[in-house]
């Protein structure tokens, strides 16, 4: 059961948090509700500004994240997830620093939400699907585990570390140093290919959004990669045979992972990333390779044909300068799509999905107001509403311009037969002044008139008998 899209969990653990006085869990348990979209853009940008602030508990909020990560629930869980992701990207690097650092990761390699399945199976919404979900999540947190302990290894973060020819950290960097960063950064990219989703597994806001920041991390990632592709390649020809043999073999690597890193932005494409802001491949050429491949077998001793002639030598100038040439196309573009904000911006909730939802909301709140409105202002129904109800009723129009009666000043005019056509009935039912009748025939009658009236008063009055006076 559902209220305005969040279900009575959501709302009654919100509540709890309210009365309780846990601000930040409150905030996290509205990121992670178990609506079938993304996380709201208010809650996610309340985190951000939390993680930025000294008096909030980063370990705190942090743990909170990873606790609803142990839900049963697949929304509850991929959204904690995707919560944790946001603060990663755009968060104080605090919080970067805590998961890197701590022992805390996202253990969900078993993770299977088939719970929904065995209830409802194909005709409970979101029944089927969190079965299919559930290798997503497992995956998408192996991801997650694999950024924090880049962190740790390298102590910043691949996706915001300075990219391109002049500042950019693995361009500049020093053979030796660039062999060991080159494989954790592969490990990085590797556990975000393995997220391995088709256009038709994005059927819902939830990993929509998950697929946007894997889509912006990719751009960063592989930025990062290809440049440090490009110093390799520059440093390759006056290596030693060990540091030549392991660079080889990055370089072989970095060949599949060009491929994969194609594939994954036709997925991109194809689920309407605009064409424009999907960054061009373009390959160093393949003879490069075999010009790689010799310089090693001749540095290690194996006979290789023509090797170590000018003629050789300047042909894997020209090769190195080609792949370079190539490279540095292929950082430019992605170097441009990463300094784009575009994508910094996007919740990732699909489009359709969120519009049929504030329609669904805005159905049921209208016939709320319909049902909870003044039966007064209804028409007919209104009017036949007022009569039966007294507590809903309203003074005759008759009566509107009468003033009130004074009991301690001097009373106003009135016919005594309209006092007289007035029951002790109506009087209950319409909430007058019982006290007004003994003032209605004073007034313009004079004190002929007033005795009269008080007379026939203490004849119907128990309390006045013998003589007038009480006993």
């Amino acid at each position: 059961m559902t209220m305005a899209g969040q279900t009575i969990n959501d709302r009654l653990l919100a509540a709890r948090h309210s009365l309780a006085g846990q601000g930040l869990a409150k905030s996290v348990c509205k990121a992670t509700t178990e609506e079938c979209i993304g996380p709201k853009k208010k809650h996610l940008d309340y985190l951000v500004h939390c993680t930025n602030e000294p008096n909030v508990s980063i370990p705190h909020l942090a743990n909170l994240l990873i606790e609803r990560s142990q839900n049963a629930n697949w929304v509850v869980v991929y959204k904690s997830l995707i919560t944790t992701h946001h603060l990663m990207a755009y968060g104080n690097e605090r919080f970067m620093q805590y998961l890197a650092s701590s022992n805390s990761t996202f253990n969900l390699s078993s993770f299977l939400d088939k719970g929904t399945v065995q209830d409802g199976g194909m005709g409970v919404p979101g029944g089927r699907m969190g079965y299919d979900m559930s290798p997503f999540i497992r995956r998408y947190a192996k991801y997650l585990n694999e950024k924090s302990l880049s962190y740790r290894a390298m102590a910043f973060d691949f996706c915001k570390v300075k990219r391109g020819k002049e500042e950019g950290s693995l361009r500049s960097m020093n053979a030796e140093k660039l062999l060991k960063t080159l494989p954790v950064l592969q490990a990085q990219l590797d556990a975000l290919l393995e997220f391995d989703c088709q256009s038709n597994d994005l059927s819902n806001g939830v990993i929509n959004m998950s697929f946007m920041l894997l889509f912006r991390d990719l751009i960063r990632l592989f930025a990062c990669y290809n440049d440090g592709i490009i110093n390799l390649l520059e440093k390759y020809f006056d290596m030693n045979k060990k540091h030549a043999r392991d660079a080889l073999d990055l370089y072989k690597k970095f060949l599949v992972r060009m491929d994969r890193v194609g594939e994954f932005l036709k997925v991109a494409e194809n689920v309407g990333i605009d064409k424009g802001d999907i960054p061009d491949l373009t390959k160093a050429p393949s003879s490069l390779l075999d010009a790689l491949e010799q310089h090693l077998a001749t540095l290690e001793g194996r006979k290789v044909s023509a090797a170590n002639t000018p003629t050789q030598s300047s042909s894997n100038q020209r090769n190195v300068k080609s792949a370079v040439s190539a490279l540095s196309s292929t950082s430019s573009a992605f170097g441009t799509a990463a300094a784009s904000s575009k994508f910094d911006n996007t919740n990732g909730i699909d489009e359709q999905l969120k519009a049929q939802v504030l329609a669904e909301e805005e159905a049921a709140m209208n016939q709320y107001k319909s049902k909870v409105s003044s039966p007064t202002s209804s028409g007919a129904a209104g009017a036949s509403a007022a009569l039966t109800n007294p507590f809903l009723s309203s003074p005759p129009a008759a009566q509107a311009g009468q003033p009130i009666v004074d009991l301690f000043g001097a009373a106003s005019a009135q016919p005594a037969a309209a006092a007289a056509a007035t029951k002790a009935s109506d009087d209950l039912l319409q909430l007058g002044n019982p006290f007004a009748d003994m003032f209605e025939a004073s007034g313009g009658g004079g004190a002929a008139a007033a005795g009269a009236t008080g007379a026939a008063l203490n004849a119907n009055n128990l309390w006045m008998h013998n003589n007038g006076s009480m006993l």
